[in-house]
């Protein structure tokens, strides 16, 4: 993994490759590399590092190229294992996202056969078995090939004297974009939405070609088939800075419109999904990273609201449990659809016989072909790999969804239940509010630079949002933190207490404000320094270093207030260390992998 470009057609191949791959380089990469057939064969350039390492001087002008990001999987960064792979003769190159499981049984039969490897990655095997298997037609043998291969996968092949492109697709996403004598693929819609908003989506087991003038798709039974075209919504600019220095703080003032999107018709019940014919004794939500988060917040507000017993478990962890004799309701999380964790956790509770729902901000992912029910967040193009707005909006759907569980279940008054949506409508405005106040949260985060651990506590719906705070900030920091429910840091944590060690500490005016204010008060002893993040008490006041208030709301919306100042938080440490904010290191966006 981790970004694919590909085109044929009438224009400039170099200049498409090169544009589409920066267009995907919030995904996170550690190496670009492009490959174009013309007149004299096949050219590929790659090269560790960022792409502007590429030089664009050298690389030809041709009608057709494939292009790649890589982050590393199988080997480490290096020119060598940077994408594009070709084959023994030179005739074929491929670029590949995902991981191949068998790929070192299919490499050693392959060198016994004298081919000849380059790389420590399991993507160049496809190379080497396209050219052992070729049959005269690419998409012919890539059909073989896919075949043979276990485990995840979005590959695009070329061959010399040939303006086509053969693809194929497992468990990785891969979208064709629909031109006029021209024909685009990629993994991800904004490599390509400079030249077309009209795409077609594959599926799991499609394979396709691509000529300047047709696509056709098919199957994994092999049969021809015809893929919907899908009309993309957003422009180019809606996923551009703005004016922003980084994206992630564009996207973090773009959640009260996200907020209000995703409320849009909705806080009179989902017109999508009729939670009420589902059996929802008992609810299971899995996810991973942020989104469990998002998932524990759910917990609490579902049990809280709808009274019915909930967990959050790691879409990681789900697959390799037990089964029970229970099916519960499972609702999936995932912010892009194409989390590979979560993917097969969600077929793991199909097998299981339990119901399912995914909540994602991604039409047409993958996700969406896994579960009974979707519902979308609407929060827009998130460019930043750290997640901010889609984080918001779907705590927003735990909302709605735990509202309209309680009324069907009958524990929720009508009365009740219309307060709560009265207050959902208010919160992009408490936000807006937060969000002018940026200068005060910038200036406590300069009590975080140079610290040696950061610790992020909370109680109840606040203890996800410290989990997310701690989160936000390992990741684009990159400073050791860890959240914890307040009451336990006693049982461990206390012994890495000292006055270099600061506390975030979430204290809102709900039934645990007096026993936060005590574990305030017994992490005060240890001299640790104190920023609070809260309501506005004379008490929490004396007891913090600093205290950053948040609008008042009933403590149940808290969440989503909170989490904003602590976003806003991480964002300006990084910047005062001068980390890499919308491409911190090591990470992608889409972890299509498990």
């Amino acid at each position: 993994m981790c970004g694919i470009v590909g085109y044929t057609g009438k224009n400039n191949a170099r200049e498409i490759l090169l544009k589409g791959l920066g267009r995907l380089e919030y995904r996170g990469y550690d190496s670009a590399g492009v490959a174009l057939a013309g007149e004299s064969g096949i050219y590929i350039q790659k090269k560790k590092g960022r792409l502007k390492e590429l030089d664009a001087k050298e690389i030809p002008s041709t009608n057709i190229g494939i292009g790649h990001t890589r982050w590393a999987t199988h080997g480490k960064p290096s020119n060598e294992n940077s994408h594009p792979f070709s084959d023994c003769t030179g005739d074929i190159a491929i670029v590949h996202n995902g991981i191949i499981d068998n790929f070192i049984h299919l490499k050693e039969d392959l060198i016994n056969k004298g081919h000849e490897f380059t790389s420590e990655t399991d993507s160049e095997i496809i190379s080497h078995l396209l050219e052992e298997h070729f049959n005269g037609d690419l998409v012919d043998t890539l059909k073989i090939v896919v075949k043979m291969l276990k485990g995840s996968f979005a590959i695009c092949a070329l061959q010399k004297d040939s303006k086509n492109i053969a693809v194929a697709r497992n468990q990785s996403p891969l979208v064709i974009g629909l031109g006029v004598g021209e024909n685009f693929v990629a993994s991800d819609v904004p490599a390509i939405l400079d030249y077309t908003n009209e795409v077609k989506y594959l599926e799991d087991g499609d394979v396709a070609l691509l000529t300047p003038n047709e696509v056709r798709i098919w199957d994994s039974q092999d049969a021809l088939v015809e893929r919907d075209v899908v009309e993309i919504q957003w422009t180019i600019e809606d996923a551009e800075k703005g004016g922003y220095e980084h994206y992630m703080l564009k996207e973090i003032h773009e959640q009260p419109k996200a907020i209000h999107a995703s409320l849009l018709g909705r806080l009179g019940g989902f017109t999508e999904v009729d939670l009420g014919k589902y059996d929802t004794e008992f609810i299971r939500l899995i996810s991973c990273g942020t989104s469990y988060h998002a998932a524990l917040v759910g917990k609490y507000l579902i049990e809280d609201i709808a009274r019915i017993p909930c967990t959050a478990e790691l879409a990681s962890e789900y697959r390799y449990s037990s089964p029970s004799e229970l099916h519960p309701f499972t609702i999936l999380i995932s912010q892009s659809g194409e989390t590979a964790d979560t993917i097969a956790a969600a077929k793991e509770a199909k097998r299981r016989g339990c119901k399912t729902l995914a909540v994602t901000n991604v039409m047409n992912s993958s996700i969406t072909r896994e579960v009974d029910e979707v519902i979308f967040t609407h929060a827009g193009p998130e460019i930043g790999v750290a997640a901010t707005k889609t984080f918001t909006t779907q705590v927003i759907m735990m909302y709605l969804i735990a509202i309209e569980l309680g009324l069907k279940t009958k524990r929720l008054l009508r009365e009740t239940a219309q307060e709560y949506r009265d207050e959902l409508r208010r919160i992009p405005r408490h936000v807006r509010v937060l969000l002018d106040r940026s200068e005060d949260i910038e200036r406590v985060s300069e009590k975080l630079i140079g610290a040696d651990d950061i610790f992020f506590v909370g109680r109840h719906l606040n203890y996800p949002v410290a989990l997310e705070g701690a989160l936000k900030l390992k990741e684009i920091a990159y400073i050791h933190s860890a959240g914890y429910p307040a009451g336990e840091l006693k049982h461990g944590p206390f012994a890495l207490l000292t006055n270099r060690t600061p506390v975030v500490a979430i204290s809102v005016k709900d039934h645990t404000f007096e026993k936060m204010l005590g574990n305030i008060g017994e992490i005060a002893s240890r001299d640790s320094p104190i920023i609070a993040v809260g309501d506005h008490d004379p008490e929490l006041e004396k007891l913090s270093d600093d205290l950053i208030t948040v609008p008042s709301v009933p403590t149940l919306f808290s969440p989503i207030l909170v989490n904003v100042v602590l976003q806003l938080l991480a964002y300006y440490t990084a910047y005062k260390l001068e980390c890499a904010i919308d491409k911190p290191r090591n990470l992608a966006k889409s972890v299509t992998v498990e």
